[in-house]
C-alpha cells in the first residue's frame, strides 16, 4: 500500500494529472472530516479542502517524503488553511473565534456516544467539554477519532513522538470523563 503511493506521489510530481486524481479521490474525504470538525461548517469546509488540494497540487513537485506518509504532508496543508481560517476570522470585528468542534467517538478508554446518549447528553455538551482540553489535545482526539488515524500518523503530523501523542490522548480522555461527568451531575 505503501509503495503504491510512493509511486502515485511520483507520478503526480511530474505532472501526472490522473495520479494526482487518484491521490485526490483517496484522501479527500479524510481531509474533509478533519476541517468539518475543526471548523463547524459544512460549506466552508467543502471550500477549505478543495484549497488544500489545490495549494498541495501547486506544491507537489517540492514534496519530500522523509519516512512520513503523503496525508501526513496533506494534513499539514489542512491544518494550515484552518490556522487561517481563524487567523482571518478573528481580524473579523464582528465575529468571536470559537474553539473549534471535536467529534468523540469510540475508543477503548471508554468515551462512547451511545454511553453519551444514555446519559442524556448531547453532542454539544460534548463539545462544550472539548472546549476544556490543549489545542494540542484537541487536535489529537480530532486526528485520532474522526481521521481515524495511528498513533504514528499523528505523531507525524504533529511532529510530535508517538509518546507524546499517546500521553495527549490518554490526558484529553481523563478531562473530557471528568468534563462529562461534571455536565452531567450540574
Amino acid at each position: 500500500m505503501r509503495q503504491e503511493e510512493e509511486a502515485l506521489v511520483r507520478r503526480a510530481m511530474q505532472r501526472d494529472q490522473e495520479a494526482f486524481g487518484r491521490i485526490y479521490e483517496a484522501n479527500f474525504d479524510r481531509i474533509y472530516r478533519y476541517i468539518v470538525l475543526k471548523i463547524g461548517n459544512e460549506a466552508e469546509a467543502e471550500d477549505m479542502t478543495q484549497q488544500v488540494f489545490l495549494n498541495a497540487l501547486k506544491s507537489i513537485s517540492s514534496y519530500k517524503s522523509q519516512g512520513a506518509p503523503f496525508s501526513a504532508w496533506l494534513y499539514r496543508i489542512a491544518h494550515n488553511q484552518v490556522v487561517d481560517h481563524y487567523r482571518k476570522k478573528s481580524k473579523r470585528p464582528d465575529t468571536l473565534p470559537d474553539d473549534p468542534p471535536v467529534e468523540l467517538a469510540s475508543t477503548d478508554e471508554g468515551i462512547d456516544p451511545q454511553k453519551i446518549a444514555e446519559h442524556g447528553m448531547t453532542m454539544e455538551q460534548v463539545m462544550m467539554a472539548a472546549r476544556e482540553l490543549t489545542d494540542a489535545q484537541r487536535e489529537v482526539i480530532s486526528l485520532r477519532f474522526t481521521s481515524d488515524l495511528s498513533v504514528a500518523e499523528v505523531a507525524n503530523i504533529m511532529g510530535r513522538s508517538q509518546g507524546a501523542v499517546k500521553a495527549l490522548q490518554h490526558s484529553a480522555i481523563l478531562a473530557l470523563r471528568k468534563a462529562l461527568v461534571v455536565e452531567t451531575y450540574e
